[in-house]
């Protein structure tokens, strides 16, 4: 029962962390983010999110120091919206599934035109 609590939980913060990343946070280092997921602990004290961002590696960079500098800021909001006893503390990384998927796709469509002109 508690993984399922956990995994409602997750899923109210990611939607919560990108609604308030999108339309609130003003800081011009912070790109086209999007979550792609939230992994929280059990006992729900720490969250880890994570995000995927469009650019390249030092535009990812500077939107990971921008979101590490809006920490409590986020954790305020998400208290507010999330009613739960604690605020989780928030912990991002980067998800490199999207890019990873886009290459296979680019590389398997490369297979097919060399099939496909033989």
């Amino acid at each position: 029962m508690a993984k399922i609590r956990v995994g409602r939980v997750s899923e109210q913060i990611k939607k919560e962390l990108s609604q308030i990343i999108q339309t609130e946070l003003k800081d011009p280092r912070i790109g086209f983010i999007t979550v792609t997921g939230v992994e929280t602990t059990n006992d729900l004290s720490q969250a880890r999110v994570y995000l995927s961002v469009l650019g390249s590696d030092e535009q990812k960079e500077e939107t990971l120091r921008a979101l590490s500098k809006a920490t409590g800021y986020l954790r305020s909001e998400l208290g507010k919206r999330v009613k739960l006893r604690h605020t989780p503390e928030l912990q991002f990384k980067f998800d490199s599934s999207i890019e990873y998927g886009s290459r296979i796709e680019s590389l398997l469509s490369d297979i097919n035109q060399d099939t496909g002109q033989r």
